[in-house]
């Protein structure tokens, strides 16, 4: 029996800056709507960069799910894999994607780089200041959720969507804020 890699989902980006935050708001909600299966690690890596280096170099691959400008309308779906990953990611959208280029630089340097990098993104509209997703990119987010399952699922993992919504990570935030 072939052991199934191990995968990191990792949403990226500021949330304080409307769009650039799409890739956490995304991972969010997955935790919200789906149980995490065995051998799936999903993270909301918001801007940490660097810190974030010992979780990459555990994942056999890595799915990072982002704000990426990509030249679409706002909103649109942007997958990108292999050898397109780092040219993608070197057109910073914000400060958080130097952050996200370092630790790609650093997983290769330290030989942890993960064997597979997709990267599941979608088209920002606005990075101003602003804690809510433009509506054209508030309103793909369901389509990246399901992009980020399907993924999952062409990995060769079954995923069980969640039977009680309060079972989420809001539900989680909000007893470990004691709310």
């Amino acid at each position: 029996m072939t052991e199934r890699p191990r995968l990191l989902v990792l949403g990226l980006g500021n949330v304080l800056c409307s769009d650039d935050g799409a890739g956490v708001a995304a991972v969010h909600q997955f935790l919200d709507q789906y149980e995490v299966p065995e051998g799936v690690q999903v993270l909301d890596g918001g801007t940490l960069g660097m810190s974030l280096l010992s979780v990459v170099a555990d994942a056999d691959e890595l799915v990072l799910v982002d704000a990426v400008q990509a030249g679409a309308p706002p909103g649109s779906l942007v997958v990108v894999e292999g050898d397109e990953v780092v040219p993608v990611i070197s057109e910073r959208l914000s400060a958080h994607q130097v952050g996200v280029l370092d630790l790609l630089s650093a997983a290769q340097f330290v030989e942890c780089y993960p064997k597979r990098v997709i990267v599941l993104g979608v088209v920002p509209e606005s990075i101003e200041l602003g804690l809510a997703r433009t509506p054209r990119v508030a309103a793909s987010l369901p389509a990246l959720v399901e992009r980020v399952a399907d993924e999952l699922r062409g990995r060769g993992f079954e995923l069980r969507r969640r039977q009680c919504p309060e079972e989420g990570s809001r539900a989680r935030a909000a007893r470990v804020l004691g709310l």
